[in-house]
């Protein structure tokens, strides 16, 4: 048996472990609003191509993108290209890499397409047409009437789906995932990166479903639409495509609730919160479920990197 001061010790320090837990629940609960808070954006996408003159020379005359900003990186053997539709204090662009002597990639089964939004999804196509462009599915509206579109191939193999809208302040408007778990990947999303569920979509004769996530309505911003096919849940990822940027006001507090969602559900931290050697913008990366990569970047810095 337990002596007196044995038995009154054993209870001191079970009520000193609950309150510690319910003081760390109670700090978690607080963190967990965090991402709500922040002042995230969409700030570019990175993959990789063979060619990066070829492409520039395709996204430019095709798409209508411009060129924002180049970057050799000799020492590292590669070099970064940033294009959009406008600039990247405001705008989603693509960030190509090419890295020397590497002029194909594997795009893996698990990377679905881009989506450019246009006025007139006919002459885009053309113009794809007119320079080699690989036409996939030529122009026309979605079945039950919808939106008109088309699905194009860019020199490396990737798939663009181009929509005709109206005028729009960000025509690269979507970025297709495909996922194994589409509850779990929503939740993920929603509660590590503060995203919103803007609409779900049942194909059931296609036998899929798709989750439209971001952080503004889809017609105004670029979403992050997660494809979940019927009875498959996993996927390759290949080499070529790399990962998304977001922007975040603080990247430390960012990366504590990765690791919370992470314990639940699922994915890893791959690099710790913390500026980058030699650049000095602070980041923290890390993989979703589905171990697709996410980059949070520290909103300051990355503004510091345009000057």
């Amino acid at each position: 048996m337990l002596t007196d001061f044995a038995f009154y010790l054993q209870k001191i320090i079970k009520a000193q472990f609950r309150s510690s837990s319910i003081r760390k629940m109670a700090e978690n609960a607080d963190l967990m609003e965090w991402p709500k808070k922040d002042k995230r954006r969409f700030l570019h996408v990175v993959y990789r191509v063979g060619d990066l003159d070829r492409t520039i020379q395709f996204y430019t005359e095709c798409f209508g993108m411009k060129v924002l900003r180049k970057r050799d990186v000799p020492e590292e053997k590669y070099s970064n290209a940033f294009l959009g539709f406008g600039p990247e204090t405001s705008n989603f662009v693509v960030e190509l890499t090419y890295n020397y002597g590497v002029s194909s990639y594997d795009i893996g089964t698990g990377f679905g397409h881009f989506a450019i939004s246009t006025q007139d999804v006919s002459k885009m196509v053309e113009a794809v047409r007119a320079k080699g462009g690989n036409v996939t599915r030529e122009p026309g509206p979605v079945k039950g009437g919808g939106s008109v579109i088309a699905f194009v191939k860019d020199p490396d193999g990737y798939t663009f789906e181009l929509i005709q809208r109206g005028p729009t302040p960000e025509p690269l408007c979507q970025v297709m995932l495909r996922v194994g778990d589409l509850d779990r990947a929503v939740k993920f999303y929603e509660k590590a990166l503060g995203m919103r569920l803007l609409r779900k979509i049942e194909r059931p004769e296609y036998k899929y479903t798709i989750g439209m996530m971001g952080y503004a309505e889809e017609y105004e911003s670029i979403v992050l639409e997660l494809t979940y096919n019927y009875g498959v849940t996993e996927y390759t990822k290949g080499n070529a495509y790399a990962q998304i940027a977001i922007g975040t006001d603080d990247v430390y507090k960012s990366g504590e609730v990765v690791k919370i969602v992470n314990q639940e559900l699922g994915g890893k931290i791959t690099r710790e919160a913390g500026p980058l050697p030699g650049l000095g913008t602070k980041i923290v990366s890390f993989l979703d479920p589905d171990s697709w990569k996410t980059v949070l970047v520290d909103n300051e810095d990355f503004l510091k990197e345009l000057e």
